[in-house]
Parts: C-alpha cells; sequence; structure tokens
C-alpha cells in the first residue's frame, strides 16, 4: 500500500532540484511514492534530477516522471500530480525545498494513529547563512483551523500539510489551473470538508527563501497580481456558498491578508495605491483581528488612514536593517 503520494512540480530549479531530490529519496518513509511534473522546464533540472534518482536503484519502482508539453503554471502540475497519485495520503513538495528525512514518517505516524484527515506542522523559513523556527498555532477543530488561516495566523501553505487523498477526490477539489500566486489557499477548501484534524508541534521542511520581498523585483507583475485577486473571490466565494454570512469577518480578514505583502516590500507608491484600492471593505476589521501581532494591525491601522510615511519608517528600520541583517 503507498501510504504517500509527494508531488513535485519542476521548473527552472537546476540549483535547487539536487538537494530536493536527495532530501526526498532519502525520507525514511518507506511506503511512499514520488511523483516528479516536468513542467516543460527549459534548464537542465530533469537532467539533475535523473542523476540523483540513479543514485537511489531501490527507489526506482516508487519513482514516476511525468512531461508536460509545454509549460503549464504551478497549479496546473499539481493537479498533473493529483491525477496520478494514488496514496492514502498527499504531499505538495516544492521543487526548490528540502525536509529533514523523518518528515514524511512522522506525518504519516501523527495522521494514522489519530486517523486524521490533515496533519500540519512547524517549518524552516531558511535563507542563504540562516534561518528561522516558524511554528504554527494548534487548533481544536478543522473549522477553526480554517478561520486560523483566513485570519493570516496559520499559513496556507501545502508544504507542511499531509492531507488525505480522498478529500480532494471526493470533493472535487483542485488547483486554480493559470493563477499561480495564492494558488495555496486551495488548503482551506480542504480544511473546510475535513472531519478531523491534527498538528505536530515540530519541524522538518525549510522553505528556501531566495528573494527576501514576495512582491519585489521580478516577481512583481501585473499577471500575479491579477492571479492573486482572482484566488482571493474564488475562496471568498467558496465561503459564502458554504458558511452563508457566517464567516463574513473572516473573509475580511482574508482580503486584509492578501494586501498585507504590500506595506511590508520596498517603498513603491504603486504597491500603496494597490493597498488602498484593494477591499477597501475590509479595512474596518483591521483592529479586530487580534490574533495577528499589533505591529501588523498598526501597519494596516497607519495605511487605511494614508499614514504611508511610517510605513516607509518601518520597512527601513525593521525589514532592511533589522531582518537584512540578522537573515540573509
Amino acid at each position: 500500500m503507498v501510504k504517500v503520494s509527494v508531488i513535485v512540480p519542476i521548473y527552472n530549479v537546476a540549483q535547487f532540484i539536487r538537494r530536493c531530490a536527495d532530501s526526498i529519496m532519502s525520507q525514511t518513509l518507506d511506503e511512499m511514492e514520488v511523483i516528479f511534473i516536468d513542467d516543460a522546464t527549459p534548464d537542465e533540472s530533469m537532467e539533475v534530477l535523473e542523476s540523483v534518482l540513479e543514485m537511489y536503484p531501490g527507489r526506482k519502482s516508487q519513482v514516476r516522471i511525468v512531461r508536460h508539453t509545454h509549460n503549464r503554471g504551478l497549479p496546473s502540475a499539481r493537479n498533473t500530480g493529483l491525477g496520478y497519485a494514488s496514496g492514502e495520503y498527499v504531499f505538495h513538495w516544492d521543487s526548490d525545498d528540502y525536509a529533514d528525512p523523518a518528515m514524511l514518517e512522522s506525518l504519516y505516524r501523527t495522521a494514522s494513529s489519530s486517523d486524521a484527515d490533515i496533519v500540519w506542522c512547524d517549518w524552516y523559513l531558511t535563507f542563504g547563512h540562516n534561518e528561522r523556527y516558524m511554528r504554527q498555532p494548534e487548533y481544536g477543530s478543522p473549522l477553526e483551523a480554517l478561520k486560523g488561516m483566513m485570519s493570516g495566523i496559520m499559513k496556507y501553505n501545502v508544504w507542511n500539510k499531509l492531507v488525505r487523498r480522498s478529500l480532494y477526490t471526493d470533493n472535487g477539489i483542485s488547483f486554480p489551473d493559470g493563477y499561480g500566486m495564492g494558488e495555496d489557499m486551495t488548503m482551506m477548501m480542504l480544511f473546510s470538508f475535513a472531519e478531523k484534524t491534527a498538528y505536530m508541534p515540530e519541524a522538518f521542511y525549510h522553505y528556501v527563501r531566495t528573494n527576501a520581498s514576495a512582491f519585489t523585483g521580478g516577481s512583481a507583475t501585473p499577471e500575479k497580481f491579477l492571479a492573486l485577486k482572482h484566488n482571493v473571490q474564488r475562496m471568498s466565494d467558496f465561503i459564502h456558498a458554504r458558511y452563508g454570512d457566517a464567516m463574513e469577518k473572516e473573509i475580511a480578514f482574508l482580503e486584509l491578508d492578501a494586501k498585507f505583502p504590500f506595506l511590508i516590500s520596498r517603498p513603491d507608491r504603486s504597491f500603496y495605491r494597490m493597498w488602498t484600492e484593494w477591499y477597501p471593505e475590509a479595512d474596518r476589521y483591521i483592529m479586530q483581528n487580534t490574533g495577528l501581532s499589533l505591529r501588523s494591525r498598526l501597519l494596516q491601522l497607519c495605511a487605511s488612514k494614508g499614514q504611508f510615511w511610517l510605513i516607509r519608517l518601518h520597512y527601513y528600520i525593521i525589514c532592511r536593517l533589522i531582518y537584512g541583517i540578522i537573515y540573509r
């Protein structure tokens, strides 16, 4: 029996895939399958991958490589992997990251012993020469965890969560083809259908952060902003359809969380303008999200009052000076 299906999309990660693949092949869990999706990568990622796989002949029967004829994007690659997956649980692994050897076995053991549909754990935010332990909150029910993700308190990333595969298949859940920014919000849909969840207060996964600001440099494109808005709307529509008006406040928190990076990226008037224009109806909920740090709420409050000079000051003192020195 395949206990865990690991899905790994690959595109332009030649400098990272060796470490990634080695950490997957070194997992202590025996009953797993690994599905690598070649999303028509133009670099030598696949050649590097295949050279690593040759070092693990005992895993050969557990590995499948699926190739896209053209680049279709991260959500589509994840969906392709789901189509081939046969495991009891699914784990999405990004191809520029790595993890400790006991991760999958530990997550599966927790899921199995507690009969949980989803297990999440802590993780590491890994920089060039340093890393930071990222502790996640614990919740008593899937609904409370869903609210935590919508509020920005718990991360909705795919790569620290083991999910029962039937949650995808039984509820027709897939990732949003063509809308890569924010596609991880799909995790919220899975939590909404889960009957039981569990938390492991331990970190295994190393999320490699090579670009310190998510919306700076070449990553800030109109297409990505449109994708983010699409995914926020997708989630808002889903929550409304499933819960009616009972989650209005949490939807506002989700909208505030989606535009928050505009306040902690590089000082840019266009970013500040987008923060003002995106979801202004949510601004009245800023101080109500008490699960967030007071500093985060005060930043948003300053923005809602048009005091962007304070936002710039925070960026240079905190983001550039303090975080720029400690985490690099």
